[in-house]
């Protein structure tokens, strides 16, 4: 079957940006990271001779990008809430140079407003809802749009909504392409980086959805589900025993579903099927894994794991339904501590019921909790979340949009008694609280000592961090100048 020549694209933005098809929240980042196009690598490598450009990392000016695009029939756009009016630029730009061509939006907003995605620009011309790997395929393939599930799309001026597919089950998990093909096809792995994984690192997903009902994650409530569907250990163990030979550099192996081990024994049986490969591996997890659990992870490769503690008081934990009591969060961690597992703890400030208060109290638990590294975010209220609902509901919505013009993450919610300031400059307060311990500078000061790589690798990553905290307080103050004025 003839299919339209297709680009699937991670547009640019701005400088150092991370906000591609794999990032779960998009922002400018402290430190230099950029994460794998994952979402739109399935259907790269499901649509004959299609490309994946992935602009961000591979330095694509708006000009380069538009110069390779216009030379497709069909281009496939990955947005977000944040990024989603410059990719609207992009998308115009790209049909300017060719009008013929198809333009679609996939990802969280779309999937969530995708009338006011069409509504946006007439260059767009279809919405993909959710999961778009076959939706995408099909358009490729010619078929009528009308007769293709979840996508919105409009023609001659009128939006169409077609009834939503449902999502993939195992079983078809097992037949989708392997990501890392795609990415040995089109990207350069050397120019990918996460803080917390060594470098450099190659990431791949082993299932989709997340059964937790966090009410401010973006995924499992737009676009995955909550149902954990999952490839089979075999078919993850297939794709994971070729990475050395098409990375030869790599040092590291990210799993990078919502929680990989929201499944105790299938973790296990992939864990002990890779074991004999010899490959450093680190997850995502949630803070309740059992003790024999962690000791066959970790037996089997595991280095480190991202865990989502978000805060540490107690009543905003129920608030979001994290579902992990703090009792259970420090059992697991001083489990991991035990056994040797690393820990890059990620908290969340101006979630629900927060205070100044509060914000101590996760400070307090955070050097508690003694992570390797962590990540301080803000509440992003995310159209199609609980938390977006609630936010709007009372009146917590403070600002719009999420970003200053530089990409920098801005805060968007306030609370009686607490302005989103005055959350926004707590982010570096909790940094520096966190790392200019004592106890903390001695570790980093001994693992610099250890290795001249890691010496380097830290050294850049601090002058790095400093400077993004002093760009967050030049933000800081040229807002409050503007709001006095």
């Amino acid at each position: 079957m003839d299919v339209m020549k297709t680009l699937f694209l991670n547009p640019p933005s701005y400088d150092d940006f991370d906000g591609g098809a794999g990032s779960r929240y998009q922002a400018t980042r402290e430190v230099w990271s950029f994460w794998y196009p994952t979402w739109l690598a399935y259907p790269a490598g499901m649509v004959p001779g299609a490309r994946l450009l992935d602009a961000p990392p591979h330095n694509y000016t708006p000009e380069m990008t538009v110069a390779e695009a216009k030379n497709y029939d069909f281009v496939v756009i990955h947005t977000s809430t944040p990024s989603l009016r410059m990719d609207a630029r992009t998308a115009e730009a790209i049909k300017a140079a060719n009008p013929n061509c198809t333009i679609a939006f996939v990802g969280g907003h779309p999937t969530a407003r995708p009338d006011e995605t069409l509504k946006l620009s007439s260059a767009i011309d279809i919405a993909a809802r959710k999961e778009f790997d076959f939706s995408m395929l099909e358009v490729a393939q010619g078929l009528d749009w009308s007769k293709i599930g979840g996508v919105s799309y409009q023609k001659n001026g009128v939006i169409s909504h077609n009834p939503d597919r449902p999502i993939l089950s195992n079983a078809e998990l097992d037949t989708l392409p392997f990501v890392s093909e795609v990415y040995e096809k089109n990207l350069d792995y050397l120019r990918y980086n996460s803080p917390y994984c060594q470098y450099p690192y190659v990431s791949m997903y082993t299932g989709r959805g997340c059964p937790a009902r966090c009410t401010f994650c973006l995924w499992p409530q737009v676009t995955q589900g909550h149902t954990y569907r999952v490839r089979s250990p075999e078919n993850v163990y297939e794709e994971i025993a070729t990475l050395k030979s098409k990375f030869p550099k790599m040092k590291e192996l990210f799993f990078d579903d919502d929680t990989f081990t929201a499944d105790p024994m299938r973790a296990r049986k992939i864990a002990e099927l890779i074991k004999p490969l010899g490959i450093t591996w680190s997850t995502n997890s949630r803070a309740n894994v059992d003790y024999e659990t962690l000791k066959i992870l970790k037996d089997s490769g595991l280095r480190l794991f991202v865990v989502g503690y978000e805060s540490g008081n107690s009543e905003i934990l129920k608030n979001i339904k994290k579902g992990v009591r703090i009792d259970r969060a420090r059992r697991f961690t001083r489990d991991c501590h035990d056994i040797g597992i690393l820990i890059h703890g990620t908290f969340i400030l101006g979630l629900p019921g927060e205070t100044k208060d509060t914000i101590e109290e996760s400070m307090r638990f955070a050097r508690e909790m003694d992570c390797e590294t962590i990540q301080v975010s803000l509440a992003s209220p995310y159209p199609g979340t609980e938390l977006f609902e609630y936010v709007t509901k009372n009146g917590y919505l403070a600002v719009d949009p999420f970003l200053d013009e530089s990409g920098y993450q801005k805060c968007t919610v306030q609370y009686p008694g607490l302005t989103n300031d005055e959350i926004y400059r707590s982010v570096e307060r909790f940094y520096r609280n966190f790392y200019f311990r004592p106890k903390y500078i001695f570790k980093a000061v001994r693992k610099m000592a250890s290795s001249s790589e890691e010496c380097g690798r830290l050294l850049k990553e601090g002058m790095q961090f400093l400077s993004t905290m002093r760009a967050r307080r030049a933000q800081s103050r040229e807002a409050q100048r503007v709001q006095a004025a």
